[in-house]
């Protein structure tokens, strides 16, 4: 394995050197010039930012929304024009001599933009990688889980527990360390579990954007591992009623997921808009190519609404989601003494095994989760004035498999009430050349626990204060940002029957410094230099018990410090007419890393016999490579795809390697595409190969069981669209049947992974 990341290194570097010295110098004497304006109403944008693409040219609107790009040679070109507030716009240009290109923007909800990422929202820093996932891409995803659907992106893995419960992983970070802004509100509902996979219908976002590396300014304490933006689509700015349907149905589980939206304006009200949304799952027990995992079910029904109202001024919305699941825990992670759990961990299969039922039995959890969202914006002049308000509300009950009160009450009860507000001032260019934002943040959440004690109750408090500016010229985009967090903890913990209250105060900075240097019309790097850092949350501090969805018994420490990240990540992008290679590298180090450590033996409770694990403490630090190629074979036609991914996490205070790393793996896809095939238009068939390394590097007797071994995993993806209103696909992933198990599987212990999953996604556009 380092033989063949050697070679690519070799290859890359000789590849850009040659890339470098190939570039010859030509005179050229066209220019594009033209306006951008409001298409509501008519009015010139000032500061917009349009890009040449492919080349290293660029401009900013003056006072009265004038641009003009010069030194261009003869040739077509595609103009990428964009500013906080409006979506981006893309202009294809055919330059002789000089040609002028007029450009109309539509309003769109405001958050800082990455120049990666067309028509994408709420970036993070432009100087970071950021990867996304929309379009066809989501839609062959859908009727998963966001966890699942995000893990097609390079540098994103899984932490799952047992075949139903899945959650994102970027760059081998996770959980507290991950931010989800969902719709713009920062996700709150016990992510610290690694069993709590996040309370999101994907089916309401049009587009999931992951941004990889330390993002602690735009979004405070907690983004060490990055952030993923789920965002919707914009509402209609039209009265016609429109909307979509979608059916997906899966033969392992013989799960079936129905979802709708229906949206339109009030044509009596111009500026007013509305929208519905609604999803439906229902799925049985997951099958492994040798048995079914038994009450491993999930029952899922979702729902939100959206109205709001703007124009050239001001705008205001509100949003309304509401999230409910039923979810099944493999039985058989629950275990009556310590010599059985023994026996099931050496002889690799479960004790209990069962046919294929829809019902759900203990244990299982029922999650529910509210999210109420209001947003205005004021533009004065050029500048814009935005404030956003959330409020959350997580209720997640576990019920165990053991004891006279378990069928009615649950063991672990969490109700987790959050309110978040931001302020943010988004100030004109100065000087046309530097945009920027000004920002207020503060959060405020209480929990409490009941059942059996794992983590007591808590309220906490949070401020943040932060500054972005950004400066383009040139081929030169730079970015610089500074945040301040003050954070205070209140534990309200009983010691018998006595209460034994504790408060802890965190602060601290974070910051940013990044850029972007387009060097040649196919050639772009991008650097980025940033620090954040993660206070201790409850659960690390106080838990102590039985963790029923986890299967685990685990143990907090109540004098861990906080995790401070200094997080360098950096990517070379080079793009030819029929074939692209991009490579990201990074670095991440983590002072007072807190991580599950698993204990030398299980333990016995009267709940039953768990593998054992207590919240320890280290240096570490993450370094790892992503590589992602494409080339068309047959223009066209014919694609091969291609991604690397490399990870080593070491801990430097103890000389060793950390635990639940994501393995190293490598992804091959090859593509053909027919533009028709009868009356199917974009018809294509694909076939993938995954292969995942067994993950060598752990520390030694540092688990209950070694590493599972590597692996290799087939599918194939064929569909299409009928009348352009119409798109289908059908997949077969483990197309082969194959039996393994992944490290980063808390049940990989008790059972194997999922077999052949064949699925059938049907969407209709109206």
């Amino acid at each position: 394995m380092n033989r063949l990341f050697y070679i690519w290194a070799v290859w890359l570097g000789l590849f850009t050197v040659d890339v470098l010295f190939a570039q010859s110098p030509q005179a050229c004497d066209c220019l594009i010039k033209g306006t951008v304006k409001d298409r509501e109403t008519g009015q010139a944008i000032v500061g917009a930012i349009l890009i040449v693409e492919g080349t290293n040219r660029n401009a900013i609107t003056d006072t009265e929304g004038r641009y003009k790009i010069d030194k261009l040679c003869q040739g077509n070109y595609t103009i990428e024009c964009k500013i906080i507030g409006y979506k981006t716009v893309k202009a294809s240009v055919s330059l002789i001599h000089s040609a002028e290109e007029d450009i109309n923007l539509t309003e769109e909800e405001v958050h800082l933009q990455d120049v990666e990422i067309t028509a994408h929202r709420v970036q993070s820093s432009l100087s970071q990688k950021t990867i996304a996932l929309e379009g066809k891409a989501l839609e062959q995803n859908q009727g998963q889980t966001l966890g699942d659907a995000l893990k097609v992106l390079n540098g994103v893995t899984l932490l799952q527990t047992g075949a139903s419960i899945a959650k994102p992983v970027i760059h081998g970070l996770h959980s507290n360390r991950i931010l989800i802004m969902n719709n713009g509100i920062r996700q709150e509902g016990q992510q610290w579990g690694s069993e709590h996979a996040p309370e999101i219908d994907p089916f309401v976002a049009k587009r999931v954007t992951v941004v990889q590396g330390a993002s602690g300014v735009r979004y405070g304490s907690d983004a060490i591992g990055g952030v993923i933006l789920v965002d919707p689509d914009e509402l209609p700015k039209h009265s016609k009623i429109s909307g979509e349907a979608n059916i997906a149905a899966f033969s392992n589980g013989r799960m079936g997921v129905i979802s709708g939206t229906l949206q339109g304006g009030i044509s009596s009200w111009k500026g007013w808009a509305w929208r519905i949304q609604g999803t439906l799952k229902n799925g049985g027990n997951i099958r492994t190519p040798d048995y079914f995992l038994a009450n491993t079910g999930v029952k899922e029904h979702n729902f939100s609404l959206t109205t709001g109202y703007r124009n050239s001024k001001v705008g205001a919305e509100v949003f309304y989601s509401q999230f409910h699941t039923n979810i099944g825990i493999f039985s058989g992670s629950h275990i009556g003494s310590t010599s059985d759990l023994l026996n099931v961990i050496k002889n690799g299969e479960p004790f209990i095994k069962a046919a294929f039922e829809r019902e759900i039995e203990r244990p299982n959890q029922l999650i529910n989760h509210d999210l109420l969202k209001a947003k205005a914006f004021y533009n004065i002049g050029a500048n814009r004035l935005t404030w956003t308000f959330g409020r959350q509300f997580n209720r997640r009950a576990e019920y165990d498999l053991h004891g006279p009160q378990a069928a009615t009450k649950p063991a672990l009860l969490f109700r987790l009430t959050t309110y978040t507000s931001d302020l943010v001032f988004e100030h004109a260019p100065i000087k046309g050349a530097i945009n920027g934002q000004i920002g207020l943040s503060g959060l405020y959440q209480y929990n409490f626990t009941d059942g059996r004690p794992l983590i007591p109750d808590f309220d906490q408090a949070n401020i943040g204060l932060f500054v972005i500016e950004r400066w383009v010229r040139n081929q030169w985009e730079l970015e610089a940002g500074l945040r301040y967090d003050w954070r205070q903890l209140d534990i309200f913990k009983f010691v018998g029957s006595t209460l034994s209250p504790r408060q802890h105060q965190f602060s601290s900075w974070s910051g940013t410094l990044g850029s972007v240097w387009n060097a040649t019309e196919e050639l772009s790097m991008r650097v980025n230099v940033g620090s954040a850092w993660r206070p201790p949350s409850p659960n690390e501090l106080y838990s102590k018990g039985v963790h029923h969805g986890a299967a685990a018994y685990e143990e907090g420490n109540d004098q861990m410090q906080p995790e401070t990240a200094y997080n360098l990540i950096g990517s070379i992008d080079y793009n030819r007419k029929h074939w692209q290679v991009e490579v990201g590298i990074y670095h991440n180090l983590i002072q007072n890393y807190i991580y599950l450590k698993p204990q030398a033996e299980p333990i016995l409770t009267v709940r039953g016999a768990f593998p054992y694990f207590k919240y320890v403490q280290t240096n570490a630090s993450f370094t790892g490579v992503d590589v992602d190629t494409r080339w068309e074979i047959i223009p066209k036609k014919l694609t091969h795809t291609a991604k690397i991914s490399y990870l080593k996490a070491y801990d430097l205070q103890e000389k060793g390697y950390l635990v639940l790393i994501p393995a190293n793996r490598i992804e091959n896809t090859l593509k053909y595409n027919w533009a028709q095939v009868g009356k199917w238009e974009n018809f294509y068939l694909s076939l993938t190969h995954l292969w995942v390394a067994q993950q060598k590097r752990v520390p030694p007797n540092s688990d209950f069981v070694d590493p599972p071994a590597a692996y290799h995993l087939w599918s194939v993806l064929i569909g299409g669209d009928w009348n352009k209103s119409i798109g289908w696909s059908l997949t077969a992933q483990n197309i082969l049947d194959t039996a393994y198990r992944d490290y980063l599987n808390r049940f990989r212990y008790y059972s194997l992974e999922q077999g052949r999953n064949v699925s059938l996604r049907i969407k209709w556009n109206f």
